[in-house]
């Protein structure tokens, strides 16, 4: 009965044996729990699997597919090597909330209705804000601040669409549908904010370069990956998503051109590549779609790759900075030579898991004559040559002497970056093995002729444009303002006003009113006690003859003797 085994319950499980093991014992449970997820993962066959009432409702947390199981595989891997990579230098907490994220992940996977996947996909936000917390600075604290607003924010909208899908057609099966009324909208837009697309994307470049080395390759694996397969489970063909992908491609490789922090050029990269992923979604069809699966398997491997590369550089020199770095190649090549991998593989070099991969969505496009979005796409593969493949290990490992000299990797990191070094090879050089495992037939052959020497004159173009234009490419201490100015900055200042404002309000209020109870005190003390200061006394309070009061008596009694008889 093992395919009634939850995945994301054993990697979670796992989690929570992190904290109080020490020792041997801890490392023993990193490395064997994601392994375990990952044999479960296989174990669980086509269909649903497993179902529980609740509420009158079907809930599905078991459902298997050859999409489910393709990303499940990938983020059970990823979790392996991103264990091996981190548990000698990462904390115990950092590990547990970085295996109960994943497992949060593996658990949209499987998830086969809308209140599962919203369950899952919350848990991935609460710890994923740990791990980014994990960093351990102020500037992390406060990222992991904004980070959380964000993921609830998206978390409230995709929730308020699911319920209205469920209000209205009774239904929480997760099924293809397209974005035609309010509800479907909601969980769309839901969904692409965890995508990181504009103009809600500035949440990952201020979260992920935050996070500690090894908190970092955790965060550029799980998030972006589930919004897209949520994507192609949701909204295939799609038509809003190419150009939403289209913009997220441009936007990322203009910002990651701009950067000067390691880490920012690559999470801004990361925004790029997803778009490649949510413009095949958008296309829609089995090719596309095809391609966007394979792409994302392929981004895990080589994104986690070049961050961990630079997190092994931040690990031995604690910089971050392009401009403070430079020459590192001569005593760290392991990770000078895997994070040139890395760079090959994100731009599509032949024979790199990249080409393999992104090509299918380029194919994809011209098979339905969509051209301008075939260009678009050919020209951003150039532009990711740009700022990854060649701007991240040029400006690291090569260009002026830094005068560091720190030591390669530890032995654990290496072997985390060689095994996905050498999956970015294998992918691309035998891609027929992997396109066994996408969830359509596989009718595309990468390495034809005419496709192989227009990308690699493409590329090799754009890295010619790239020496020639070094001095405008080498950066400098600045800052590139994002659309999160918005509200981390405007939106602060603006409430800061209306706070200032109503505060003047207030105390001109307060004044006001303490002016006109002096009044009042005053009038009343005219009228009802005698004040030294007046000349001459109220009504109320001066000195009446008896003759007076009594005519002021009778006139009153014999008014209340008339309204009576009345």
């Amino acid at each position: 009965m093992t395919e009634f085994l939850p995945p994301a319950l054993i990697l979670l499980t796992g989690a929570l044996l992190i904290g109080p093991l020490r020792g041997h014992w801890r490392t023993a449970v990193v490395l064997a729990a994601p392994l375990a997820t990952l044999w479960a993962v296989w174990q669980i066959p086509d269909g649903v699997v497993a179902t529980v009432t609740f509420l009158d409702y079907q809930i599905e947390p078991l459902e298997g597919s050859p999409l489910r199981r393709l990303f499940a595989t990938i983020f059970a891997l990823m979790t392996f090597t991103g264990g091996l990579y981190a548990f000698r230098q990462a904390r115990a907490v950092e590990l547990a909330a970085a295996y109960a994220y994943a497992a949060g992940a593996i658990g949209v996977c499987f998830a086969g209705d809308l209140i599962t996947m919203f369950l899952y996909w919350e848990l991935m936000a609460l710890f994923s804000t740990l791990v980014v917390w994990c960093g351990g600075t102020p500037a992390a604290r406060a990222a992991g601040i904004r980070y959380a607003i964000m993921h609830l924010l998206g978390g409230v909208i995709l929730k308020v669409g699911i319920e209205g899908v469920v209000v209205h057609t009774g239904s929480i099966d997760i099924q293809p549908m397209l974005a035609t009324d309010f509800d479907t909208w909601m969980i769309l837009t839901g969904i692409l904010i965890n995508a990181a697309a504009p103009p809600v994307s500035a949440w990952l470049a201020d979260a992920y370069p935050e996070a500690s080395p090894t908190g970092s390759v955790f965060l550029s694996a799980f998030t972006t990956k589930t919004a897209v397969l949520a994507l192609i489970l949701l909204f295939p063909g799609e038509p809003v998503l190419i150009g939403v992908g289209l913009f997220m491609v441009m936007y990322g490789i203009i910002y990651a051109l701009l950067e000067n922090d390691a880490r920012r050029i690559l999470a801004y990269s990361i925004v790029n590549q997803v778009g490649f992923m949510v413009c095949a979604v958008g296309i829609g069809t089995q090719m596309a779609l095809n391609g966007a699966a394979a792409h994302a398997f392929a981004h895990i491997i080589y994104k986690a790759l070049l961050f961990m590369s630079a997190g092994v550089v931040i690990y031995r020199t604690g910089k971050s900075k392009c401009t403070d770095l430079g020459g590192l190649f001569r005593t760290m090549p392991v990770t000078a030579v895997c994070g040139i991998v890395g760079a090959l593989a994100i731009s599509g070099f032949p024979m790199t898991s990249g080409f393999t991969t992104k090509t299918m969505i380029s194919q994809a496009a011209a098979d339905e004559s969509l051209m301008t979005v075939y260009l678009l796409l050919a020209a951003a593969s150039a532009g990711v040559f740009l700022h990854a493949g060649i701007k991240f290990p040029w400006f690291v490992f090569f260009q002026k002497d830094s005068g560091l000299r720190p030591k390669d990797a530890p032995w654990n990191m290496a072997a985390a970056m060689g095994l996905f070094a050498a999956l970015c090879l294998l992918i691309g050089i035998f891609p027929d093995v992997f396109y066994r495992f996408l969830p359509y037939t596989v009718d595309y052959e990468p390495y034809k002729i005419g496709k192989v020497v227009f990308y690699l004159q493409l590329l090799l173009f754009s890295g010619l444009a790239f020496f020639l234009l070094l001095p405008l490419m080498r950066r400098t201490l600045t800052i590139s303002l994002d659309t999160d100015w918005l509200w981390r900055v405007m939106l602060y200042r603006a409430a800061t006003a209306v706070q200032a404002g109503l505060s003047a309000l207030g105390a001109g209020l307060h004044t006001r009113r303490l002016q006109w109870f002096a009044a009042l005190r005053d009038r009343g003390g005219y009228h009802f006690g005698a004040l030294a200061t007046r000349k001459r006394a109220g009504v109320f309070s001066r000195t009446w003859s008896i003759g007076t009061t009594g005519l002021w008596i009778a006139v009153l009694l014999t008014a209340y003797l008339l309204v009576y008889v009345i």
